[in-house]
């Protein structure tokens, strides 16, 4: 057997708009491209995706990779949990959690790896970190241009 191990990672961010605002826009897929520098392409319907949907994203880091998902857990307007496999890494769950801060959300995003088969190394973390950190910040873009707007 071949041993494994778990990697987790939380990044958050306030955002000046409503829970249902932030959750409509980051569970659905298709907005994925817009906010994820490694997302190019996602096979989904153009909504917030609901427990047991499923849908496809192409991935472009080094080389192409597609992700078939799962939605493990859809409860508007507090969590979102899709789960996915990578060869290089194994299986992928990302948890997106919206805590109401004032007029605000608070916006998590965890993604673990439950059975990587070996540690990221410390420059893996710094830019897991960093496109974490561009990631919260194109949706924090997006999300309050769109409550501005009246489209969210």
């Amino acid at each position: 057997m071949t041993e494994t191990v778990a990697f987790e990672r939380s990044h958050d961010i306030l955002i000046d708009a409503p829970p249902k605002a932030v959750f409509d826009y980051v569970s659905n897929p298709r907005s994925w491209p817009e906010w994820i520098a490694v997302s190019h392409e996602v096979d989904s319907p153009d909504r917030p995706l609901i427990t047991g949907e499923t849908f496809r994203e192409k991935w472009f880091s080094r080389e192409e990779i597609q992700l078939d998902w799962v939605v493990l857990k859809a409860d508007s307007p507090r969590c979102w949990v899709a789960r996915t496999h990578a060869g290089f890494i194994g299986p992928i769950i990302v948890r997106y959690d919206f805590e109401p801060v004032g007029q605000g959300t608070r916006y998590r995003r965890t993604v673990s790896n439950p059975a990587r088969p070996k540690p990221p190394t410390e420059a893996m973390i710094g830019r897991i970190d960093a496109e974490a950190a561009t990631a919260l910040g194109n949706i924090k873009a997006q999300v309050e241009r769109r409550v501005r707007e009246g489209r969210a």
